[in-house]
């Protein structure tokens, strides 16, 4: 082999060499090129996740967004909002306001003992009643004059919703929904929010004769229609001129009606007929 071909083949390897060493550096660039872009994406779609999760955090809640609806009064509802609900008959001199929460497992103790002495007094003409909800076992309050939504649930607002979707169909109905949401079968521990379902809430109207496979009934509550309503008549609560902070209370003609220890409500029907009667006299 002459000396010629030899340095003819040692520089075509030299070419070889230089060829492949660029062939491999634009491998290498394309290959970090590609990494810094699928670092760029991957940091763009947790920026992007982040920043959506931020979105949904701050976004209001059912309830929250509620609080600014326009409110829909069931029927059988007088005044702003349709927040005065008084149920009885007209010939009725005095109006007995009752005041309870719907989770309130002490309001299930007094329907479950007193209503039915309550209502037979409400029938035969001795006052009427005015109901005034709350939802403060929900966890809402009052902040310059405007309901403040809660972190201790929702069942009592949804539940009194569907008292409206009741009342929507009449009086007794809301009174016999309401004796069966407080009744011992159907009314939840207070820690159990089972009223936010609206399936259960529809449950216990079935066992109300005028609620009962009632279409209308179940669409409200399914859809909503009286939640606004709900939160006016919590804000009605938050807002009393009884000096009323907690619930069963009992009011008639701007006195607390008490029982036997003289401080809460009545919680026996002798106790209740006994103050009652007291106040009818006043």
């Amino acid at each position: 082999m002459s000396k010629r071909n030899s340095q003819s083949a040692k520089t075509a390897a030299r070419e070889r060499l230089r060829v492949e060493r660029e062939r491999q550096a634009k491998r290498d660039k394309i290959k970090r090129q590609g990494i810094v872009a699928g670092s760029l994406v991957a940091v763009l779609a947790i920026a992007g996740g982040v920043g959506y999760l931020v979105v949904q955090n701050n976004k209001p809640s059912h309830w929250e967004a509620v609080a600014s609806d326009k409110v829909v009064a069931p029927a059988n509802t007088t005044g702003k909002d349709g927040a005065t609900v008084v149920i009885g008959k007209d010939t009725a001199k005095k109006t007995l306001k009752l005041y309870e929460d719907p989770r309130c497992p002490i309001c299930a103790t007094f329907e479950q003992t007193v209503g039915p002495t309550l209502k037979k007094d409400l029938d035969a003409g001795k006052f009427k009643v005015q109901y005034i909800g709350g939802t403060f076992l929900d966890g809402d309050s009052d902040k310059s004059g405007k309901i403040q939504i809660g972190s201790r649930g929702e069942g009592s607002k949804n539940a009194m919703s569907a008292m409206g979707a009741a009342l929507n169909v009449s009086p007794e109905a809301f009174l016999e929904y309401k004796s069966a949401l407080y009744s011992a079968k159907y009314h939840p521990e207070e820690t159990a929010d089972k009223f936010k379902s609206d399936d259960y809430l529809i449950k216990v109207a079935n066992t109300v004769d005028a609620l009962k496979n009632n279409t209308g009934f179940q669409n409200a509550v399914k859809n909503g229609t009286y939640d606004a309503w709900a939160l006016a008549m919590s804000e009605t609560w938050n807002n009393n001129k009884d000096g009323v902070n907690g619930t069963p209370s009992l009011v008639m003609d701007g006195k607390k009606l008490t029982g036997s220890d003289g401080q809460n409500a009545p919680m026996t029907a002798a106790d209740f007929t006994k103050a009652i009667d007291a106040a009818l006299k006043a």
